[in-house]
């Protein structure tokens, strides 16, 4: 179903997602295309959307910061030697049409622009998916296409010299609440012992807090977040709990992601929206179950 520019996804009928094609936002925010509200089956509300912390965090949806030095993440730009720094090089991601929009899914192309150029010509796939009654997956694949007749590189504030930072890809921004999430692996737990390191999977487990009803009722709730192709896994994982919850696939860990003229970068991560709270056992189960779904 889609009003006003926004699409709702839904699974077995109950909506789980809401998609926002041509958001108004300042440039500053590097406006593109984002899931927020997504909730679990039950309702609970599990991302955020231009919370305090960072404006410029927007739901679900991919975000680079560097792109041949355009930001297409959002807020500051990280200098070498300089630091974050105000700069006036924010791109935007344009929704050009969809390709396919169903209930529970879509195809969608868009656009990369920077300084009135097209960089990167994106086709992004959607699709919602029930797996138990408490439990749904989605999965999210974009593929990155160079249409200029010049190498284009992806880079992070890591690549540029700040250590940790290697954010840019995929971007999940949970919903803060008033304890810190739990953060786990198949063989590793917390935040420290996570970010930077490829996984198969990873998740974060909300406490819950008690807020009024529907999308912003306070039940715990897990995010399960699967590298869904042997590419994709290779992505170390850019994890954030005690500052803000949110987790992303690194495109630009340590080195820049090279992009030659016609050639597509593709990526593809599943992610489980779970009621309640999964253990290891069955966050992984879930997880297997997501991708073969």
């Amino acid at each position: 179903m889609m009003t006003d520019g926004s699409l709702v996804l839904r699974v077995a009928g109950r909506p789980v997602g809401r998609y926002l094609t041509r958001p108004e936002l300042p440039e500053r925010h590097s406006p593109r295309p984002y899931l927020h509200p997504v909730t679990t089956l039950s309702g609970t509300a599990v991302t955020e959307l231009s919370p305090a912390d960072h404006l410029h965090h927007l739901g679900v949806g991919v975000a680079v910061p560097d792109v041949e030095g355009h930001n297409f993440w959002g807020g500051r730009t990280y200098v070498r030697d300089q630091g974050p720094t105000e700069l006036a090089n924010h791109g935007s991601q344009r929704h050009t049409s969809f390709q396919l929009r169903d209930p529970d899914g879509f195809v969608e192309e868009l656009r990369w622009v920077a300084s009135s150029r097209e960089l990167l010509r994106e086709r992004r796939t959607v699709a919602a998916t029930e797996l138990t009654a408490s439990a749904w997956a989605l999965d999210f694949t974009f593929s990155l296409t160079n249409i200029t007749d010049a190498p284009v590189s992806i880079g992070s504030p890591a690549t540029n010299g700040r250590p940790g930072a290697a954010y840019g890809g995929f971007f999940w921004r949970a919903r803060k609440e008033a304890a810190a999430p739990r953060v786990f692996t198949a063989d590793a737990e917390g935040e420290q012992a996570v970010h930077g390191r490829r996984a198969d999977w990873v998740a974060l487990c909300g406490r819950g807090s008690p807020r009024s009803s529907g999308a912003e009722s306070g039940g715990t709730w897990t995010l399960v977040f699967t590298g869904a192709t042997g590419t994709t896994r290779r992505d170390p994982w850019f994890v954030r709990a005690e500052e803000y919850p949110g987790v992303g696939s690194s495109l630009a860990h340590s080195e820049r992601l090279p992009i030659g003229p016609g050639e597509t970068a593709v990526r593809r991560i599943v992610t489980v929206v779970a009621d309640g709270t999964l253990d290891r056992d069955e966050a992984a189960a879930l997880a297997r179950k997501a991708v073969n779904a």
